[in-house]
């Protein structure tokens, strides 16, 4: 009984480990392939992780070290290929043309100014130099004050 439940946890591993390999080489972009390779460590690596603590045993030290490293794996790989993506994003990777939307570029989800905040953020210089007029002679601002 306890072989097969080894053999079915390896497999399992086994099988994600091979997905996410297949995934890695068919997808377009870094992004992508970053979230197929956490595939990969996460489901591929934990059941045959938790196959040897079932074959071997949880107080064994094959077993308890084999826990230890999938309790670190569970906390650090999402972190790390967070980082990872974070890195890639503000240095300038490229999405994949085909990707749908780019939130973050968009705007989406930034954070807004609470009330006490709105209408107190000053223009940056590319808003000023649009809003100005390109000939001083036909300023149209309130009060026809022109710079000088």
């Amino acid at each position: 009984m306890t072989t097969a439940v080894v053999i079915a946890l390896a497999t399992i591993g086994l099988a994600f480990s091979l997905s996410g390999v297949v995934g890695i080489l068919r997808m377009p972009d870094l992004y992508c392939r970053i979230q197929c390779a956490t595939k990969t460590i996460t489901m591929g690596a934990l059941p045959i992780l938790v196959a040897l603590v079932v074959g071997k045993g949880p107080v064994s030290p094959y077993g308890s070290r084999a826990l230890l490293v999938a309790v670190v794996l569970l906390v650090i790989n999402p972190a790390s290929s967070h980082a990872l993506a974070r890195a890639a994003y503000k240095a300038g990777m490229p999405m994949w043309p085909g990707a749908v939307r780019d939130d973050p570029k968009a705007g989406h989800g930034a954070a807004r100014p609470n009330d006490s905040q709105r209408g107190t953020r000053r223009p940056n210089d590319s808003q000023r130099d649009a809003r100005r007029p390109k000939d001083p002679q036909h300023d149209t601002r309130p009060g026809g004050e022109r710079d000088r």
